[in-house]
């Protein structure tokens, strides 16, 4: 996963969670689990990540967020898929309902919040839904994960995404596709909340362990 204009750091710093709660200590506690389990040092995931062990630390902590795009570099340097952050292991179910209470949900800085709608045996794609605040983003520069497609569809409110160099303004019902490799950032622009579905096929990172650190 790659970074345009990388300003990771600058999460921890100016970009500090609204309110740190519950889902993110949870996801610290899962990075740090996964980062163990590879017997990484903080400043060994750092390098891989071209961010600092501190900012890691804080992560690891639940003491700051991270943008979408932070969340995708992590989740490629563990070598799991960004579903792999979102819960603990447990048993994979096959049962076809998902509540929205229930959806494991990873909170981002810069006014998103992500949360998890595909599950197991499905593997062939990843489907998540990004909500966002008045002036929210996926993060403040454009990123790339991976060479897959990806496909996002506006369920609420008024978003600009922005693709390479060319920016287009989605309304509610809009879609728009494009390969994971192209830098991409989605802002919302309206009045309102705003809420998008991204559906990705296949999965951009390893997905070995998703069994193992996935809630379903």
């Amino acid at each position: 996963m790659t970074i345009v204009a990388s300003s990771l750091e600058q999460d921890s710093v100016e970009n500090p969670p609204e309110r740190a709660g519950p889902e993110t200590a949870k996801l610290g506690q899962r990075l740090k689990d996964l980062r163990q389990r590879r017997r990484l040092s903080l400043r060994q995931l750092a390098d891989r990540t071209g961010t600092s062990a501190s900012f890691i630390s804080q992560l690891e902590r639940g003491l700051t967020g991270a943008s979408t795009a932070s969340l995708n570099q992590m989740a490629a340097a563990l070598g799991v898929t960004v579903a792999a952050l979102f819960e603990e292991p447990a048993t994979p179910s096959t049962e076809g309902v998902l509540r929205r209470s229930q959806r494991p949900a990873i909170p981002t800085s810069h006014g998103c919040r992500k949360t998890l709608l595909s599950r197991r045996p499905a593997t062939e794609m990843e489907v998540y839904v990004g909500e966002f605040e008045i002036g929210g983003s996926t993060g403040p520069d454009l990123y790339t994960h991976g060479d897959a497609h990806e496909m996002l569809v506006v369920t609420r409110g008024v978003v600009e995404v922005s693709l390479g160099e060319s920016r287009h303004v989605l309304e509610e019902g809009d879609s728009i596709e494009y390969a994971t490799s192209t830098p991409h950032r989605t802002e919302n622009i309206g009045n309102g909340r705003a809420e998008v579905m991204w559906i990705i096929a296949p999965p951009t990172s390893g997905g070995e362990e998703l069994d193992q650190y996935v809630s379903w």
